[in-house]
């Protein structure tokens, strides 16, 4: 699964200027045809789950290098021109309220000869993938943006979640070509500026036994999580007071940072469901609604303390630029893939029907990118 990862930007706030918006749709327009006529549906799908292109792509329509509306608005521009007539391809989903509309716009996968079943599919993994990335690993990014891309033959999402604390916000890129689980490591290209001390991250290999543990759990019921849930608050194990400082050092045989959920605010009914359903899958149990990323950690933390079954602990972002930094920190400029990204970049510019000054402009823009040296 290449290609595939996240990004870590700025938060900024406010919309494009309409203006802005409309010169980025009238370039991206032969941009995605040009595309579409060398790689084909799949081809696009794979340069939108890169990072870097993805990044490389909005600086080329005019937005900024590295806000969190790189994202959004290039999200905004994918959906206006991206079609089943012309490029294989529907797009659902978008920013804040157009993300709830994702099943709504998956109806237009029909056009590519889906039936109602695949769309349900469809729909499902939507909602799969987006659990993931917000209860599964709780890296304190709350999801606010989430773009569903289906071909005939695959699917893409990019999602965007945001931490206010540190005003940021974090890109999540998923693609189906080569995906073998949703559940072990499924980002395997991931860059971030920001790594955190202990981020929940149950979408790991390393996090296989507490999973099962907590779907054991599930088939004992509510009453006994809630049973175990007071144990902890009342044992020498652990103190509420150890979970509410996010930088203090926990001692040894304590686990790391966690916040601690609060019993009586969980909903416990979903529980009930999930225990009825007899469950044997993990990614089923996410897709239980109600079953939160309070739950969630419910479940890692009785785990963790009572059968001796952690999660992964590892901020699945790595601490590294998409290719690398001009002063050799982490590691020295990937000039390589910078190259060629921007040498695709520019084919598909100089081959576009577009006329001498917008071509112009935007090679400009390109050559200034390429130069940037740092992606972040």
């Amino acid at each position: 699964m290449s290609k595939v990862g996240i990004a870590t930007l700025p938060l900024h706030n406010g919309k494009a200027p309409a203006w802005l918006f409309k010169r980025m749709v009238i370039l991206a327009k032969p941009i995605f045809k040009i595309l579409y006529d060398m790689e084909g549906s799949d081809g696009i799908l794979r340069r939108l789950s890169d990072t870097y292109w993805f990044q490389g792509l909005s600086c080329i329509l005019g937005y900024d290098w590295h806000s969190s509306g790189t994202t959004t608005v290039l999200g905004g521009v994918l959906k206006e021109i991206l079609n089943a007539e012309e490029h294989e391809l529907i797009v659902a989903g978008g920013k804040g309220k157009a993300s709830l509309k994702v099943k709504e716009d998956l109806n237009k996968a029909r056009l590519l000869d889906y039936c109602e079943d695949d769309v349900k599919k469809f729909s499902e993994i939507s909602r799969l993938v987006a659990k993931i990335d917000n209860a599964a690993i709780q890296d304190g990014f709350s999801l606010y943006h989430h773009l569903m891309i289906v071909s005939s033959t695959n699917w893409a999402i990019i999602q965007q979640g945001l931490d206010d604390k540190i005003g940021k916000a974090r890109r999540y890129h998923w693609l189906s070509e080569g995906l073998n689980s949703f559940l072990d490591d499924p980002h395997s290209d991931i860059s971030s500026q920001i790594l955190k001390d202990a981020v929940l991250n149950l979408a790991s290999k390393d996090s296989r036994s507490c999973r099962k543990v907590s779907l054991d759990l599930i088939k004992e019921g509510s009453n006994r999580i809630k049973r175990y849930l007071f144990e902890l608050k009342d044992s020498n194990q652990a103190r509420i007071d150890d979970f509410l400082n996010p930088h203090q050092k926990i001692k040894i045989n304590k686990t790391p940072h966690l916040d601690m959920p609060n019993p009586f605010t969980l909903k416990w009914e979903s529980v009930e469901m999930a225990k009825d359903l007899q469950l044997n899958d993990y990614t089923d149990l996410l897709k239980i609604k109600g079953l939160g990323p309070g739950l969630i950690r419910a479940l890692a933390l009785i785990s963790e303390f009572i059968w001796g079954e952690p999660p992964s602990w590892k901020d699945p972002a790595k601490y590294a630029y998409a290719v690398g930094g001009k002063d050799g920190i982490p590691y020295k400029t990937n000039t390589h893939r910078m190259e060629r990204c921007a040498e695709i970049l520019e084919d598909v510019i100089n081959q576009s029907h577009l006329n001498n000054n917008k071509k112009l402009n935007a090679l400009g823009r390109l050559h200034k990118y390429k130069n940037q040296k740092v992606i972040f």
